[in-house]
């Protein structure tokens, strides 16, 4: 057994996959496996979704893309993160379309490029609705879409956007945004493109908003279990736990004190974990007396400054006896869970997912009926 790992619970990514799979209806559902499936690994949970019944995949890069291709999966894959004015774009742009990756076109600078490169290319169009971070600008759509339909090498798929609040189900952006695509759509189609399959529907969106369901939806965290806002329940199963192994268990008396800086101190006679996971492996250091470790089904609080390479988790008198080799878990199945560690921190699921790496290794359970 690895000393620190992610454990990923593969029959769990698909029960997630099946729900929103349920949740898409008549919209096709693009699974999206940016980060590398999210931190759970592209490799093992991209054939996973696509028996699953996932239409399409979702990537941020032309590289994450390219990476899916090469893993065989014949499904089509879309990247919207990628860098026209790089002095290579026109060759990446070329290797991603012979790889028949759909690209996104976010900006007028985007757009040129594709047309330029002369190359039969099946394009979606990414607008500002107003979250204001990526997109073609309003005051830009006509000269985009008539742009777009004077192009015959190109065709385009659709056009898709991104909700800043979908998962604030009241916030009056969710409903301006959705007006503001529907304009979009309205006003691609007057400029002749048919743009047959749009999309705007996130996680959140997917599973809450109907209404915003087009004709794809998006998830991506709730792909591998985790809500995509606190109070949400859709019956997903989170598919990640974190955990190592106890290496000591060491007495601490009264007032003494532990860590770097000796910023905690002993209230009792106790003992201490040593456990092996640190910031070098993704942990960050402001979980200090935040995170409750789990160990035999029971919660330890962490104390004291998270090292680069160990973390020391208050026993008190021991009373269960935990001892070296235990299984210590981090966040997951018998711990904290993934997005109760994100608000005790002050941040989202999404990040803690993501983060275990250094010397994390990940094992893989389940799966095998698919």
């Amino acid at each position: 057994m690895n000393m620190l790992r992610t454990r990923i619970d593969l029959d769990a990514i698909a029960h997630n996959v099946r729900v929103l799979k349920r949740a898409a209806g008549q919209a096709q559902l693009m699974c999206v496996v940016k980060a590398d499936a999210y931190g759970h690994g592209v490799e093992r949970v991209v054939p996973v979704m696509e028996k699953a019944g996932a239409d399409l995949f979702g990537v941020a890069t032309i590289a994450e893309a390219r990476r899916l291709r090469e893993l065989g999966t014949e499904l089509p894959i879309m990247a919207w993160l990628w860098d026209a004015a790089s002095p290579d774009a026109a060759v990446q742009v070329a290797e991603a379309l012979a790889d028949d990756i759909q690209l996104v076109a976010s900006s007028l600078s985007h757009l040129r490029l594709l047309a330029d490169a002369n190359i039969p290319a099946t394009i979606t169009l990414k607008v500002e609705t107003g979250m204001h971070r990526n997109g073609i600008e309003p005051v830009d759509w006509h000269q985009a879409f008539a742009l777009a339909k004077t192009a015959p090498h190109l065709t385009v798929r659709g056009l898709m956007s991104h909700l800043a609040c979908a998962d604030e189900p009241d916030n009056p952006a969710n409903a301006a945004q959705l007006e503001q695509f529907r304009d979009a759509i309205a006003q691609a189609r007057a400029a002749g493109l048919e743009v047959p399959v749009n999309h705007i529907a996130n996680s959140a969106a997917t599973l809450e908003f109907p209404d915003a369901h087009c004709q794809q939806v998006r998830p991506g965290i709730a792909c591998y279990g985790l809500e995509p806002a606190d109070g949400y329940e859709h019956d997903l199963r989170p598919a990640m736990t974190w955990a190592a192994n106890v290496l000591n268990v060491k007495p601490i008396s009264m007032g003494e004190a532990t860590s770097y800086g000796l910023t905690w101190s002993a209230e009792q006679d106790s003992y201490l974990a040593v456990v092996p996971c640190g910031y070098a492996d993704g942990l960050p250091r402001s979980v200090q007396g935040n995170l409750e470790v789990g160990i035999s089904g029971k919660r330890y609080r962490q104390v004291g400054r998270v090292c680069m390479d160990q973390i020391l988790v208050d026993l008190g008198e021991n009373p269960w006896g935990v001892q070296p080799g235990d299984e210590a878990v981090l966040f997951g199945e018998r711990g904290m869970s993934a997005t109760e560690l994100a608000i005790a921190t002050g941040t989202i699921n999404y990040e803690i997912v993501t983060r275990p790496g250094g010397r994390t290794v990940r094992e893989y359970e389940g799966g095998v009926q698919l």
